[in-house]
């Protein structure tokens, strides 16, 4: 008994100390904006401590759905275009010799270790009429004359799906970089057509990580705030450059506070639901 007792000890006492950064780091934090949301605020730009759902009341006001509806839509648009793209270039890279896989891993880990402040003011340049790409295609003949594509929403469209992207190919490398050779093999013997396979074979087995991978970047681009905000129109932002807006500029941290538990909550609700979507898959796997 003496030497369970002393076998469980070190175990708790290495999960101790994440525990304790946990609670420190992300649970003191999170409680502390839970009660600021509640809290009145007073004309002038202070805040009291009180009990009050006039903050989450407005949730229901035109200003939230509309920033909400936005927000959705771009987080979703980016996630369907993502892996749209990202699912066969994957599923083409790990057909590659390993070394091509390992130098294409390894350039899309140095695209990562951009911030999203240098992504979004180099795609303001390249987007822009002094010194973007446009000035290329007007002295190339295939414009009348340089123009600004930024701010715009096909410009934060562009710098989110960009940012998103590497995300999405390492999230779907995995699964693909296991995925049985002999399905392939199977289908093209049986006289389907390597596009065919592709569609019928590889994408109904790698479902599941295929619906992962969109919620992953969903809540990914949902969180994001200097693009949208650089790179998009003040109609175009999204509900975190409102959360920004009404903490610092509006002075409204009770309100900025509601919108970010919700932020928080719907983000953890859909990591949950993606962990149990591979959960699911693994045992049926």
């Amino acid at each position: 008994m003496t030497a369970g007792t002393n076998r469980e000890t070190p175990r708790y006492g290495v999960l101790g100390y994440p525990t304790l950064m946990l609670g420190v780091f992300f649970l003191g934090p999170f409680g502390i904006m839970v009660a600021v949301s509640f809290f009145h605020r007073v004309p002038g730009g202070f805040y009291e401590p009180a009990f009050e759902l006039a903050n989450y009341a407005r949730f229901f006001t035109p200003l939230f759905v509309e920033h909400l509806v936005l927000s959705m839509y771009v987080a979703v648009l980016v996630a369907v275009i993502c892996v749209s793209i990202g699912f066969p270039f994957t599923y083409l890279l790990t057909r590659l010799p390993r070394r091509t896989q390992v130098l294409w891993l390894v350039f899309l880990l140095s695209v990562l270790s951009l911030s999203e402040v240098i992504v979004a003011f180099s795609w303001s340049v390249l987007l822009s009429r002094t010194a973007g790409v446009s000035n290329l295609l007007a002295w190339a003949g295939l414009m009348d004359k340089p123009a600004s594509w930024t701010p715009g929403f096909p410009a934060m469209l562009l710098g989110l799906t960009y940012l998103a992207f590497p995300y999405t190919v390492l999230m779907l490398y995995p699964p693909l970089s296991r995925l049985d050779p002999e399905l392939g093999e199977a289908a093209r013997t049986m006289g389907a057509s390597p596009l065919r396979t592709f569609f019928t074979v590889v994408v109904p087995v790698l479902r599941p990580a295929i619906l992962a991978g969109l919620i992953m970047v969903f809540v990914f681009v949902l969180g994001a705030y200097l693009i949208p905000q650089i790179l998009g129109r003040p109609q175009h932002w999204t509900l975190s450059v409102l959360i920004t807006d009404q903490a610092i500029y509006q002075s409204n941290l009770p309100f900025a506070a509601a919108m970010a538990v919700f932020l928080l909550a719907a983000s953890l609700g859909l990591i949950a639901l993606t962990l149990g979507i591979g959960r699911r898959a693994g045992l049926r796997s």
